[in-house]
């Protein structure tokens, strides 16, 4: 079985075409990725009865902490690690061809933001600045890059050299977007305050231990209030995925068409949910080609009729059922 090509993923405009590169994608990664093709043997999945696309059984996402999850044998061109408290095993995210998350995340953001030459991008990621191997770090920097502006950049602790550059693009009126680790985001504006009503925060999420978890609606109450916008921003992505869901406000998420989200019922992993119900977030990732297309996150969500969805927490470990196949 061979892959579909970049041309092919990045032009899927409907569900018949996403659930026909899915299936595709599936078998040449059941054929090429190991890991994943052990866990496929373990769970006795006949892959000619994988007929559509809710038969896909998805690689719990603990596999990228012990494993190397790769579906060619070309070599690696990059590894994304994800963050993590001292101690603590973190996930490696072996990219073989880079240019698929560069296509990816370029594609997305100009299908929900428009061209990114619009906009200056500002970004406040000082946990992510001060380690290596961040996905996210590498596609903010591009978008920097590819912004091809003067003014956009990244502020690790400098948060007075932060507020000027707000004040100067509010007087100039430039469209610019604010992406920031959630803390940072916090910590910014207890030291300031701003109106600025054009701005546009994007919370990536993440208090990395440096502060008390907040529910959602307060911390969306919060910073709309420190930045005087009307609604916060938000990007679902992670180490282990190549695409990421934007959401606009509300905590309501949607996915570029090569991405999908599927709920799985939290006491049999196997068992989809209908639109409505609360579960574990299964994600479709066909960008993700090279390694997994097919993960089980830790994440609770729930989906809605048009495809968005929502993030309504995490597992406890001890929630975890029907994931530990191989895992050593």
């Amino acid at each position: 079985m061979t892959m579909p090509g970049k041309q092919h993923v990045f032009s899927i405009n409907s569900k018949e075409q996403f659930e026909q590169t899915a299936l595709q994608v599936f078998k040449y990664q059941a054929q090429n990725c190991a890991i994943y093709r052990q866990f496929i043997e373990g769970l006795k999945i006949d892959l000619a009865k994988v007929t559509t696309v809710e038969k896909i059984p998805f690689l719990p996402i603990e596999f990228f902490k012990s494993h190397a999850i790769v579906s060619s044998n070309d070599p690696i061109e990059v590894t994304f690690t994800s963050s993590g408290t001292t101690g603590m095993i973190t996930s490696s995210h072996h990219v073989t061809d880079k240019t698929w998350y560069e296509d990816s995340f370029r594609n997305a953001f100009s299908l929900f933001y428009s061209d990114i030459k619009d906009y200056t991008v500002l970004a406040l990621l000082p946990s992510y600045l001060e380690r290596e191997g961040s996905s996210l770090i590498y596609m903010v920097d591009d978008l920097i890059k590819q912004s091809d502006n003067p003014d956009s950049g990244f502020f690790l602790y400098n948060h007075d050299e932060l507020y000027q550059q707000l004040i100067k693009q509010q007087e100039a009126q430039k469209p610019t977007l604010l992406i920031g680790v959630t803390f940072g985001l916090l910590d910014f504006i207890e030291q300031y305050n701003i109106h600025f009503p054009g701005l546009i925060v994007m919370e990536t999420g993440g208090m990395k231990g440096r502060r008390k978890e907040m529910i959602r609606e307060e911390l969306h109450q919060v910073l709309c209030k420190g930045f005087g916008v009307s609604t916060i921003h938000s990007e679902y992505g992670m180490t282990e995925l190549l695409s990421q869901a934007y959401s606009k406000g509300d905590g309501i998420f949607e996915c570029p068409p090569w991405m999908q989200i599927i709920i799985r019922d939290t006491n049999d992993p196997i068992t989809t949910l209908s639109n409505g119900k609360t579960g574990g977030i299964n994600v479709i990732d066909l960008a993700n080609i090279n390694s997994c297309s097919f993960i089980a996150t830790q994440d609770l969500g729930k989906t809605y009729a048009d495809g968005s969805f929502e993030v309504l927490g995490r597992f406890d470990q001890s929630d975890i059922r029907g994931c530990n196949l191989l895992i050593a």
